[in-house]
């Protein structure tokens, strides 16, 4: 979950977080007083400072002046889940900050709360590769017991993983080809689809085809264009194509789908 906060003075009582928490700022430079474990402090953070607090943290602040901020929180199971599927047998516990210089991970919480706060325009994939970014540099670097773990599977550097993403996104209604979306990363038509799937665990086609048929449901749900126009707006110019690609996907046709979305539709 990622909320931006725009906070003037305040005063948060005590409470106790359940999921890893962090916090980015974006602007701003109040001074943040902290209560935790019987401590007391005075901090003096700039933009692109952080926080990190584990999950069952109870703590108690005050800001003195304005800031902007993103406030990001990790469900911890995800992480031991990513430790268990690098074949590290750790149950990890976290190192607490409250006033953190880390150009990497602002980096990635950055991205995450401008791609949250945008509704995850690229889709699940790309918020699940962030998750899994995040998750391995939180036990390379703040885990009590850092260790060594790789930051994305497959080779492909998170920055051409989405390079690639939005090409396809942006241009759902193109016929592409995998040479043209290679191109971008550098890399040959064949290497990238290897790399790709390595990253992300899908081929570059069954990524564009789950994007083209999100596109689909959200058009059809709007009910303001025919079927055959929904195709051709995201790259099916064979209206039998589209709906067979549909149904494998969603069970039903478009037209189908739409009368359950909007039973009240009349054509």
């Amino acid at each position: 979950m990622s909320e931006r906060h725009r906070l003037r003075t305040v005063e948060i009582p005590e409470h106790e977080h359940a999921d890893l928490c962090f916090h980015l700022q974006l602007s701003g430079s109040p001074d943040l007083e902290w209560w935790w474990r019987g401590r007391n402090k005075v901090e003096a953070p700039k933009a692109g400072a952080l926080i990190l607090l584990p999950p069952g943290t109870r703590d108690r602040l005050r800001w003195e002046g304005a800031s902007d901020r993103y406030v990001i929180s990790l469900d911890a199971h995800l992480v031991e889940d990513v430790a268990h599927s690098l074949h590290a047998n750790l149950a990890p516990t976290y190192q607490t900050h409250w006033h953190l210089r880390d150009e990497l991970l602002r980096q990635l919480l950055a991205e995450i709360g401008r791609e949250a706060i945008g509704e995850w325009p690229l889709g699940t994939l790309y918020a699940e590769l962030l998750g899994l970014s995040l998750s391995t540099l939180l036990l390379r670097r703040y885990t009590t017991s850092p260790t060594q773990l790789p930051l994305l599977r497959g080779g492909l550097q998170m920055r051409a993983v989405k390079a690639s993403l939005e090409l396809m996104t942006e241009n759902l209604h193109k016929d592409l080809h995998l040479s043209e979306i290679a191109a971008i990363t550098g890399l040959s038509p064949f290497h990238f689809a290897r790399l790709f799937k390595g990253a992300t665990g899908l081929t570059p086609y069954r990524y564009l085809l789950d994007q083209r048929i999100r596109r689909a449901k959200e058009l059809l749900q709007s009910g303001a264009l025919p079927v055959a126009e929904v195709a051709a707006q995201v790259g099916f110019y064979n209206h039998s194509h589209f709906s067979r690609a549909f149904r494998l996907k969603e069970g039903m046709s478009p037209k189908a789908w739409r009368l359950v979305h909007l039973p009240n539709l009349t054509y």
